[in-house]
């Protein structure tokens, strides 16, 4: 296969959700919605690609006989999403094996902090967000990630990790006042403060928040001043770079790095994809052919 070219990047970037339902009760898949290039692409790729549930036969054979194996109808969800906004069979051979390949690879070990936690505790998926708070991008997904958490409650919990980037001046000591907040239980509180007043943070707007969340100006301004926070900042941002963080957002899925900006339809479908390989103890439940 050819290299993932950097066209794909924004198709990655920007996946809508039109076939995300595609899979009915029954498990058949209806694609009749595809432009008739974007089926010759996404009918390629599937003749030439074996399932990643690891039985001998491609994806197209898979979806045809293997009715147990819900894992293939959401590989062609997501192959499907991409064909119709250009990426050809090749393209989609290597997503697809890259996305089924994070499945297999070790899983992160990412330092997070119950303070910083929303949802059960004990929720068989954990999601942790690295992010920056003058991230423009980490804005747009922070409320897609909170609605995703609430829609799947028992499911699903998110967190966060700090990642304060070296060209926005804010970032630091915004992320300082998020740990100063968690020391103080505000964490939430001043998280969503920062986000909400993202294109005016300044020095001023930081002790603003803080103090709105109901934490001591004075206490704060003596933290900021001694840098209590950065060294701990630093370690988080140093946890992120070991787990292969290489700008913001990234989220993590029970330590699975995905390859694509939060988006609801993509969530849900990897999701489904981590309960289901959970279940089976590392794998894909394969059923006899029909």
């Amino acid at each position: 296969m050819r290299p993932l070219p950097t066209l794909l990047l924004p198709l990655l970037l920007t996946l809508a959700a039109p076939l995300a339902a595609a899979a009915t009760e029954s498990g058949s898949l209806d694609l009749s919605s595809l432009s008739e290039a974007a089926r010759r692409e996404l009918a390629q790729a599937m003749g030439e690609e074996f399932c990643g549930c690891g039985a001998p036969h491609t994806l197209a054979a898979c979806v045809q006989s293997h009715a147990g194996c819900h894992h293939s109808r959401r590989e062609v969800q997501l192959a499907a999403i991409l064909a119709e906004r250009g990426a050809t069979a090749a393209e989609l051979g290597v997503v697809l094996a890259r996305y089924n390949l994070s499945f297999q690879q070790p899983r992160a070990k990412l330092p997070v902090d119950a303070r910083m936690c929303q949802g059960d505790a004990k929720a068989p998926v954990t999601v942790v967000e690295y992010a920056d708070f003058e991230c423009p991008i980490c804005g747009v997904s922070r409320p897609v990630l909170e609605k995703f958490a609430q829609d799947h409650k028992g499911q699903v919990r998110l967190c966060y990790l700090p990642f304060p980037l070296a060209q926005h001046p804010n970032s630091m000591p915004a992320g300082q006042a998020a740990l100063f907040a968690r020391d103080h239980g505000k964490f939430w509180a001043v998280h969503d403060g920062l986000f909400e007043n993202q294109k005016r943070l300044s020095p001023d707007v930081i002790r603003e928040v803080v103090v709105k969340a109901g934490l001591p100006a004075d206490a704060w301004a003596k933290a900021l001043a001694k840098e209590v926070y950065r060294e701990e900042l630093e370690h988080f941002r140093d946890s992120g770079v070991a787990a292969g963080v290489q700008g913001t957002p990234t989220v993590y899925l029970n330590g699975r790095k995905l390859d694509f900006l939060p988006q609801a339809s993509l969530l849900r479908l990897t999701l489904e994809d981590e309960l289901d390989y959970q279940s089976h103890r590392g794998s894909w439940a394969v059923d006899a052919p029909k």
